[in-house]
């Protein structure tokens, strides 16, 4: 069974292997301000990225800012993201989100993990991708849909829980790669190693990737 150090240290080398693959990494949603990368966040929700960033333009000219959304007609704002899924919901979050946001933070998007996750619709993973691109202040790793299969794949963790997934992955990680490691995920799940016709003849690191090729010196 791979020790911690040799699962650190074999982590270490995969997020080197993935930057040089994937230098331009970085959040895929499109944003000017903190409120746009909250609310694009909160509709990226089993929706891809792609269609959020069609949606968004027209939704961040009509609403500009938590006032804006507060007092959003929410039939109105329905029409906008209903073609992100979930509209319902969604529309109802985002409302009531920007709601708190103008009676308790002044209208701006709060910069602490505690605050974000008492806004409607967010949770860790909008919170942690939220605060650390927007003001970068990490506090733990966004999990997304490519983080769990990925990490999975990798032997990172067993758990099937975001909350616990997240947890072994600040415990295996450095710090400073917190937020990056999402953002290698994403694209590393978008190029190659794609759920259903992964390219594990292509993919970086399959030398280092239990299902494929792992070395027995990072076994160690």
């Amino acid at each position: 069974m791979e020790s911690m150090p040799g699962k650190r240290r074999r982590a270490r080398k995969i997020i080197l292997l993935l930057k040089k693959a994937y230098p331009g990494a970085r959040c895929s949603l499109d944003y000017k301000t903190p409120l746009q990368l909250l609310v694009a966040t909160i509709l990226s929700a089993q929706c891809t990225d792609a269609r959020v960033n069609l949606v968004t333009p027209a939704l961040f000219a009509r609403y500009k800012s938590a006032d804006d959304f507060a007092g959003a007609g929410i039939s109105e704002l329905e029409k906008f993201v209903r073609p992100t899924g979930f509209y319902h919901n969604k529309a109802k979050n985002i409302r009531a989100a920007c709601r708190i946001i103008v009676q308790k933070h002044g209208g701006k998007v709060p910069r602490a993990m505690a605050e974000m996750l008492e806004l409607p619709g967010v949770a860790r993973k909008t919170a942690n991708i939220v605060l650390g691109n927007a003001y970068g202040v990490v506090e733990g790793v966004p999990v997304d849909t490519h983080a769990i299969r990925i990490s999975h794949l990798l032997g990172w963790t067993r758990e099937k829980q975001q909350g616990k997934i997240e947890r072994d992955l600040m415990a295996l990680l450095p710090r400073k790669d917190w937020l990056k490691i999402s953002d290698l995920f994403v694209h590393h799940g978008r190029a190659v190693c794609i759920a259903r016709r992964p390219f594990c003849s292509k993919c970086p690191i399959s030398a280092l990737c239990p299902k494929m090729g792992l070395k027995r010196e990072w076994m160690r």
